[in-house]
């Protein structure tokens, strides 16, 4: 059969700050999962191809497909409605299935709100997604498929959960023949991204992983993580890759591997990676930084232990300034990332994240307003504490408060976040620090982000 996977046009603030976008992983492991069982498969990134719903909507009805599936984040959910509505006006016999972390822990209200929509595939989708074009194929119902909720006349019918796959060894590398890979840029280079593991051990009141792709951390061998490497850098000239895993430093021996066989192979790459501040030392952070690595993304969040340990982040403030301490020292950039409006956090203790964040003179800083997500143990406690001041999706985008918490008014949290940014990057020793080590590019980018973005709050 023939499939259409979508990204849907949206706002996308990376976009506009890093004026790139890089590949949807999620569709492209979806895609070559249905090739693997001879469907015909496209798919349609309209932020790499700056796309407009029309433009969909054209492309749906050149390919006249009998699946469409599109991806959606919680903020991103109404274009993907709007997507499946509106190819669903033009190609009325065409099913819809709609996947992502939203639709994950809202399947039965995605349905409800959606009324062209007919299918949600909840959590990992590469098994689910076979067995439903299948059905499908073959003209028979959808009972029994696990990993889906859907709509059966004026019923709605969920089936039980998927288990995880457990060797993702298994799955075949992303479709990137799919891809419009000249597109993926960050000035002239081109970039990559590329997910090493699953699962996430860890319990982050604010994070939906752990039950999106279950707690049980599944990792890809060393030699499958080289092979794909070699393939964005020999077939598609990639220069600079993303590493996605939610820390990538987990098993600190698997990651010193991956980096002493990027080394082995002669990969002429740059990249990023996600850690964590108890799951770095010196020792892997100079093997990280010998294979390319230049950037390190941590989650602060806090500088006060209470708050970390309210939303179970599972570090300590020693542990963050031993790790910032290590990756100076070798030379890595730091990114470190702070959330303000912890419910229990004050004005006073939110001012001390913001003074923590200038003491620990990170590369860069981002700063985002404490979102409960559906799926983490934070929305739940939102919806029990009565604190949700808006169910609009579209504000769910971590700098526009959607709680009103007892002490901090969403016009407080809105004035904090502003003045977080503006003393982190006016700061003037971190615009010395940033002239001596001649970070013009980024911290241009940077500078232009923090305009547009306070642009946008007071306008």
């Amino acid at each position: 059969m023939k499939v259409l996977l979508v990204l849907p046009p949206s706002s996308s603030k990376i976009r506009e700050v890093l004026e790139t976008t890089s590949p949807p992983m999620g569709l492209a492991y979806l895609a070559s999962s249905l090739e693997l069982d001879g469907h015909e498969v496209r798919i349609v990134d309209s932020l790499a191809m700056e796309y407009d719903f029309i433009d969909v909507v054209r492309e749906a009805k050149a390919f006249d497909p009998d699946l469409v599936g599109v991806s959606a984040s919680t903020p991103t959910i109404y274009d993907a409605y709007k997507v499946v509505k509106m190819v669903k006006q033009e190609l009325p016999n065409v099913r819809t299935v709609i996947g992502g972390p939203h639709v994950s822990f809202m399947a039965k209200e995605s349905l409800e709100e959606c009324p062209s929509l007919d299918i949600v595939v909840r959590g990992e989708g590469e098994s689910t997604i076979r067995e439903l074009a299948e059905r499908l194929e073959k003209g028979r119902d959808l009972r029994g498929v696990r990993g889906i909720t859907y709509r059966d006349g004026e019923m709605i019918k969920e089936g039980e959960d998927r288990p995880f796959i457990k060797n993702i060894d298994a799955i075949p590398l992303p479709a990137y023949h799919l891809l419009p890979m000249d597109r993926y840029k960050m000035g002239d280079h081109r970039v990559g991204t590329i997910l090493t593991s699953r699962g996430c051990p860890y319990r982050c009141i604010f994070c939906s992983s752990s039950k999106l792709m279950g707690k049980i951390w599944r990792a890809r061998s060393v030699e499958s993580v080289l092979d794909e490497l070699r393939l964005l850098h020999d077939k598609y000239g990639v220069r600079e890759i993303e590493f996605l895993d939610d820390t990538f430093t987990l098993h600190m021996k698997r990651a010193e591997a991956i980096a002493e066989g990027i080394v082995r192979s002669g990969l002429d790459i740059g990249w990023g990676c996600s850690s964590r501040a108890n799951t770095m030392n010196k020792r892997l952070a100079k093997a990280l930084s010998r294979a390319g690595c230049h950037s390190i993304y941590i989650g602060v969040e806090s500088a006060t232990q209470r708050m970390l340990d309210f939303i179970k982040k599972g570090i300590t403030i020693d542990q963050v300034l031993k790790a910032f301490k290590i990756l100076k020292e070798v030379g890595l950039n730091t990114v470190a990332t702070f959330i303000l409006g912890i419910p229990g956090e004050t004005k006073e203790l939110i001012m001390k994240t913001i003074k923590f964040a200038k003491k620990l003179k990170p590369t860069f800083a981002q700063f985002t307003i404490f979102t409960p997500y559906p799926g983490t143990e934070a929305f739940d406690m939102a919806l029990r504490e009565g604190w949700l001041i808006t169910r609009d999706w579209s504000k769910f985008d971590t700098l526009t408060p959607v709680m009103k918490l007892p002490g901090l008014s969403p016009k407080d949290l809105r004035m904090l976040l502003s003045r977080a940014y503006l003393s982190f990057y006016l700061n003037p020793s971190y615009i010395i620090e940033t002239f001596r080590k001649r970070r013009f590019f980024i911290f241009g980018k940077a500078f232009r982000a923090l305009i547009r973005y306070l642009s946008a709050k007071f306008s």
